[in-house]
């Protein structure tokens, strides 16, 4: 019996992590299906296995020795390199993994190597590749290949533009509660894309993806309250939204907090926090941060 219980052990840990992995993973393709920014998610993921116990480099490693013919071990491996979860951050492997778990044609790292390719920075861009697994994944219905579709007919991105066909995806998108879809929606409304213009439309999702704690539904609210549209001018409500969506650590929004700090615009001039988040955007790959900290 003692030369048995150790296997015993093995086999039921192996058991329990290949549990966690694939609960990890429905995890992150759910919340992204829902709208979730990567940094959000990628703080789910973290929250979820600290509560199973299991420390996250020793997680790591088990993905390492477990490399099979299992996607979502793959994946998830990948995933761990590109955000840099119990090791280095070391995105050209992450990305690496993702087609590897692609050609097995696992739908999770389908929809991330898409949006690698759409909203990744630092890396050599496939957009052609983008709008081929977009478009998969909208023809299975799944709400960010459906939000990701729109976003490349809206910006020629592997496709010709064609707008009316991006408002009509997001419509959808938006319709099966895809918070950014949701904004998304609310900025073709708001600029006319593939509809006509109707501000009031475009304020009431901006405030729905909001409430929905869509990055940039917050960030789209709070230039409305910028710049009085539809709402009166209201600069510190602009300032709480915008600090809300830099904290769910969008490197754009975190850029122009950080801008809202150093020129002191509608709040108390504070040369840290500005520094602060140029370096957090900067920290992202972001390059007019990278400049703007060398100017400081």
């Amino acid at each position: 019996m003692r030369e048995i219980e150790p296997t015993i052990k093995n086999i039921n840990e192996n058991t329990y992590l290949s549990n966690v992995i694939d609960k990890v993973v429905n995890l992150i393709f759910k919340k992204l299906n829902e709208g979730n920014d990567e940094e959000p998610i990628k703080e789910h993921v973290i929250n979820y296995i600290n509560n199973q116990n299991i420390v996250l480099e020793e997680f790591y490693i088990w993905l390492l020795n477990n490399q099979n013919t299992n996607s979502n071990s793959i994946f998830l491996f990948g995933y761990f390199n590109y955000y840099g979860i119990g090791t280095d951050v070391n995105k050209q492997k992450g990305i690496k993994l993702y087609h590897k778990a692609v050609e097995l044609e696992n739908r999770v790292a389908q929809l991330n190597l898409a949006n690698v390719h759409i909203y990744g920075l630092g890396i050599d861009k496939n957009y052609s590749l983008a709008f081929i697994l977009s478009k998969k994944l909208a023809e299975e219905e799944y709400p960010s290949g459906i939000n990701n579709l729109g976003y490349c007919y809206n910006y020629g991105i592997g496709t010709c533009f064609n707008k009316q066909k991006a408002f009509e995806l997001f419509q959808k998108a938006a319709n099966l509660g895809n918070s950014t879809g949701i904004s998304n929606l609310g900025y073709c409304y708001k600029f006319g894309i593939g509809t006509n213009v109707n501000l009031q439309k475009a304020f009431e999702l901006y405030q729905k993806a909001a409430n929905l704690g869509s990055l940039f539904g917050l960030h789209n609210l709070g230039c409305c309250y910028e710049k009085g549209i539809v709402a009166d001018i209201n600069k510190q409500k602009a300032f709480e939204l915008y600090l809300k969506a830099a904290n769910l650590g969008h490197y754009l929004v975190q850029y122009k907090l950080a801008a809202i700090y150093e020129k002191g615009d509608g709040i108390k001039k504070d040369m840290n926090q500005a520094i602060y988040w140029y370096k957090r955007s900067a920290d992202q790959g972001y390059k007019c941060a990278q400049n703007k900290l060398k100017e400081l």
